[in-house]
């Protein structure tokens, strides 16, 4: 078969005939595979340089994490490898595999998934998002951030306030859900400022965090209070972009009802990843199939792979590549 294959770590994946994968137990399943996003983490695993590869052996692998494709019988799904899923074949789990609906293309099923994850846990579980609250989320721009956006107003966010550095791209947020933007290309004291207005006449509930770093810490200093019974704020951490690192004041804490966390697989339970693929999943499929969900995607072909692997994609899109 024909795969995306990476034969030495830090360089680019090449289109090469590799081996059929074998299903080893009776949870995995063989499907053809019609597409497959290319997320940050595909290429940071592809790479070496994620946490969860450190001690891979130094192999020739196939590359991509999730995809879409048909099982032996027709049906079509998006479904979690076992396998790298840029290939024409691929070995799935069973349990991590939901079947798609009607109205919903490939490239929109490929790309998807990754950003519900990125952001949907995030807002129902460890922010708990309830109905009419208050969201920010910071670095907005990106794939994932534009559907942050869309669930958290879906999910029933009364007001979404938006930051991001692509100006553009912030306006385009506003036919999205977003109710306000703040452009992170402001000076520091201009940006800190802006936040605490809007946190003083619509108090900020939730912050949804993918940049981290140094606008992470500004917006952490802008909830500072001198006084008595402050709004709580949860601030949960997804990505971190700008930064791995920040300076976080005791003051924060001390002076501000403030809970801060992450979301990313260590820190949901077995439940709620059960809760994902039989629950979130598909209603975001079923919203993207009616058009209520905006996906924007650049879909390529597989025989192409090592000239697009870091071509620059424009804010708020995926790269698919359609096989």
């Amino acid at each position: 078969m024909k795969a995306a294959v990476m034969f030495q770590k830090d360089e680019m994946p090449q289109c090469a005939d590799f081996p059929v994968p074998i299903v080893h137990d009776d949870d995995e399943l063989l499907i053809s595979v019609k597409a497959a996003a290319i997320k940050h983490l595909d290429k940071s695993r592809a790479s070496g340089k994620h946490y969860s590869t450190k001690n891979d052996p130094s192999q020739a692998k196939v590359i991509g994490g999730d995809g879409v494709g048909l099982l032996k019988d027709g049906t079509r799904v998006y479904a979690i490898g076992v396998s790298g899923m840029i290939a024409e074949k691929a070995v799935i789990e069973k349990s991590r595999m939901v079947p798609l609906p009607a109205g919903i293309d490939d490239a929109t099923a490929a790309a998807l998934p990754n950003a519900v994850i990125g952001s949907a846990m995030g807002i129902r579980f460890r922010a708990d998002m309830k109905q009419g609250e208050t969201v920010l989320i910071n670095g907005a721009t990106g794939f994932t951030g534009k559907i942050a956006a869309q669930i958290a107003k879906h999910y029933g966010a009364q007001k979404i306030i938006v930051t991001g550095r692509n100006e553009e791209s912030l306006q385009s947020l506003l036919t999205l859900g977003a109710n306000e933007t703040v452009s992170v290309k402001q000076d520091d004291d201009t940006f800190v400022s802006q936040i605490k207005n809007i946190h003083n006449n619509t108090p900020i509930d939730v912050i949804i965090d993918y940049l981290w770093g140094h606008t992470a810490e500004l917006i952490l200093s802008a909830l500072k209070c001198k006084g008595s019974f402050t709004h709580k704020t949860r601030f949960v951490s997804i990505g971190a972009v700008t930064g791995d690192i920040i300076q976080l004041s005791a003051e924060n804490l001390r002076s501000v009802d403030l809970q801060l966390s992450g979301s990313g697989l260590g820190s949901w339970t077995k439940d709620q990843v059960q809760r994902l693929f039989g629950e979130i999943l598909p209603e975001m499929f079923q919203l993207a199939a009616n058009k209520k969900l905006r996906v924007d995607t650049i879909n390529v072909n597989l025989k192409d792979i090592e000239r697009l692997w870091d071509v620059d994609v424009p804010d708020g899109k995926r790269l698919v590549v359609v096989i």
